[in-house]
């Protein structure tokens, strides 16, 4: 190869080299101060930076290294003075950090608690918050999204009132029955010889001997024979008021022989709560032999706090649940509420009457009670988390739009499933704070906004809670000095 050739071609390739070499960073500056300018208008980015990595700087616009995004410019503060060569009122009366809002800073710069830059707070903004609209304090949009604020509307409907308890499965009293003898005598013979056996309807309990019965007997006879009507009836009544059914009478009629034993039979279906005699034992007319209990309706008695006792009255409607029967629920009402408060656990009782045809249900079981009050119609309610409870009042921060907020006393009712009844305070459709609220409940007591609730003029309303936000001592000089 001709060796003048080939050193030409070299220096030929080296020349095309660095020529592209600098038309590319050429085009890199021009390309970084458009990128710059156009980021922030006519002036320099400072640097770049990933949001989500605020403290990483670059100083080149891009992409970000940690996330699929594109870097943000950061623009330089104007200068105060620029601001005051311009006109006194874009001036910024102070700086500050929105999470201590009420510490103030003469200067900007980086908050001394919190890793972030201050906010300026501007003439605009404090008359907005102030003279202009008294109540409401204005927030920049940007440090309202920020904060995570999250509104919610006041919403209208139906409000249940729901009381969740527990109790326990108890006999219903209205259905238990005592077998008694009337006349003295002696237990011949006992069908059912232990407490908690179940019975049938129609079923043989006991039979007893009694000379007074067998007396009774003989004399009904003797005036069958006589024909007397009057006797014939006196006779009959005795058997009754002995205690004799008209089953019973009307076999002693019909075979005109008198029965030495006279049987006792079960009423009903269900279980024997107590025995009173045993197999031979000698009754008085005053003896129990049985106590009968019918299962087919519970009670189960609960407990309600005193604060939601006026929710509920008899006949509304309640729903049970037992541990020992998982997934299985038992419909009822409220039978009756007892008038008397228990004083220890100020708490009252009632009864819920609860249909238990299968059986399923029994006494002593402990039972977790969902009493459904009637729902109120057309109530306001908010979420639960909307309303700042300070002990003294209940308090909404109502957002007018979308940087405009005002704190508004309400009258809290029932609360339920997240929800609270408004009883005053609020209108239907207005938009309240869900979210962030106590933040801005600080700013409200930055700008005294509470004062126009309490009618002081008092820069602290009488109620703030020191412990709410907490804050250093008040200083006026700059960032970290």
């Amino acid at each position: 190869m001709n060796r003048p050739i080939f050193k030409f071609a070299l220096y030929l390739s080296l020349l095309i080299g660095v020529g592209l070499v600098g038309l590319w960073i050429a085009h890199s500056k021009h390309g970084g101060k458009a990128g710059a300018a156009s980021a922030c208008g006519q002036g320099q980015a400072s640097y770049w930076y990933d949001p989500m990595y605020p403290n990483q700087h670059f100083d080149q616009p891009g992409k970000s290294p940690f996330m699929d995004m594109q870097l943000v410019a950061k623009c330089p503060e104007v200068a105060a003075s620029a601001q005051a060569a311009g006109g006194g009122e874009h001036k910024p009366l102070y700086w500050y950090d929105p999470m201590y809002p009420n510490q103030h800073f003469d200067h900007p710069g980086k908050s001394p608690f919190m890793d972030m830059q201050l906010v300026a707070r501007m003439p605009d903004e404090e008359a907005s918050g102030g003279a202009a609209a008294p109540g409401t304090v204005a927030i920049d949009p940007r440090v309202v999204q920020n904060l995570g604020v999250r509104l919610a509307p006041v919403e209208q409907g139906q409000f249940s009132r729901v009381v969740d308890t527990v109790g326990l499965v108890a006999v219903d009293e209205h259905r238990i029955q005592a077998v008694q003898v009337r006349a003295s005598g002696w237990v011949e013979q006992l069908a059912v010889r232990a407490v908690g056996d179940p019975v049938k309807r129609g079923q043989l309990l006991a039979a007893v001997y009694s000379p007074d019965l067998l007396a009774a007997q003989q004399e009904f006879l003797i005036a069958l024979g006589s024909g007397d009507a009057t006797l014939i009836h006196a006779g009959r009544e005795r058997l009754t008021l002995f205690g004799l059914s008209e089953g019973q009478i009307a076999h002693v009629e019909k075979t005109r022989q008198t029965e030495r034993r006279v049987s006792y039979y079960a009423p009903f279906e269900g279980y024997v709560m107590e025995l009173g005699a045993r197999q031979g034992a000698a009754v008085q007319p005053e003896t129990m032999l049985f106590q009968l209990a019918d299962l087919d309706t519970v009670w189960v008695n609960a407990d309600v706090p005193e604060t939601q006792a006026a929710w509920i009255k008899p006949g509304d409607k309640a729903q049970a649940e037992v541990p020992a029967l998982p997934g299985e629920h038992f419909d009822g009402q409220v039978d009756y509420v007892y008038p008397e408060l228990t004083a220890a656990t100020r708490t009252l009782k009632l009864r819920v009457a609860v249909k238990n045809a299968n059986k399923h249900l029994r006494p002593g079981m402990f039972a977790s009670v969902h009493l459904l009050g009637v729902p109120k119609e057309q109530v306001l309610m908010v979420p639960t988390e909307a309303v700042i409870k300070t002990g003294l009042r209940s308090v909404v921060i109502v957002a007018d739009d979308a940087s405009h907020f005002r704190p508004a006393l309400v009258r809290v009712g029932a609360e339920y499933a997240g929800k609270s009844e408004i009883i005053e305070g609020l209108a239907l459709n207005q938009q309240v704070v869900a979210s962030g609220q106590f933040l801005i409940d600080s700013e409200a007591n930055l700008r005294g906004a509470f004062d126009n609730l309490t009618g002081s003029g008092d820069a602290k309303p009488k109620d703030a809670d020191p412990n709410l936000m907490p804050a250093p001592s008040a200083q006026t000089s700059g960032p970290g000095q």
